[in-house]
């Protein structure tokens, strides 16, 4: 994400209202992120129906599990400052340059954070008894905690996790959601970097309060 060509990318903000996902009965939602706002439910509208694109393209017996949809500007600026302050904990010789760049792979600038447009989606797999599937690695699992295996085509992982990351990226592509490669969970649709890898003209949404 802190490519220049992502942030070079221009919005032509559609206006396409922020919808909860709450009503759809079909989609099941992780409360480990609730907020009292219920930020974490809503995404664009044209998030929302690609996303029931693809729960109707999974296996009879699988749902796609929502952690985390919309998040404020605010809120996203302080994961990236805490992630950030954690890689220059961690690393006390990098420039503030490469700590941007090294925290950018894993939590979005602010300006330009697909999920601060309403355009991102953080999900996993369940079975319909709620059980989630094996993906290797837990969403949101840092590079460093996971040793690497947070990268959707990571080596290392097991025959099941890889198959199940299959299934889950085969139904979302096929709806038009494009993945961020550093992390299997996230997806997105109408913001800059799916802008970028479409190679559409601009994006379709900006960030949003």
């Amino acid at each position: 994400m802190s490519d220049p060509a992502v942030a070079a990318v221009p919005v032509v903000e559609c206006g396409e209202p922020l919808a909860d996902l709450r009503p759809e009965s079909v989609l099941r939602l992780d409360d480990s992120r609730a907020d009292t706002d219920g930020s974490y439910a809503r995404l664009r509208s044209g998030v929302l129906e690609r996303l029931l694109h693809a729960q109707q393209a999974l296996p009879e017996g699988l749902l796609l599990l929502v952690v985390e949809g919309y998040r404020p500007p605010a809120l996203q600026s302080r994961y990236f400052e805490e992630y950030r302050d954690s890689l220059a904990a961690a690393h006390p010789d990098w420039f503030a340059e490469q700590l941007h760049r090294a925290a950018s792979r894993y939590v979005s600038p602010p300006d330009i954070a697909p999920h601060s447009a309403g355009a991102a989606v953080d999900l996993t797999l369940v079975t319909t008894d709620g059980r989630e599937l094996d993906m290797g690695t837990p969403v949101n699992a840092s590079p460093e905690e996971s040793s690497g295996r947070c990268y959707t085509d990571a080596d290392g992982l097991s025959a099941e996790a890889r198959a199940n990351r299959k299934v889950l990226s085969t139904a979302l592509r096929e709806a038009g959601l494009v993945n961020y490669p550093t992390e299997w969970w996230h997806w997105s649709y109408g913001d800059r970097y799916w802008a970028l890898a479409t190679g559409s003209p601009a994006a379709l949404y900006g960030p949003t309060a």
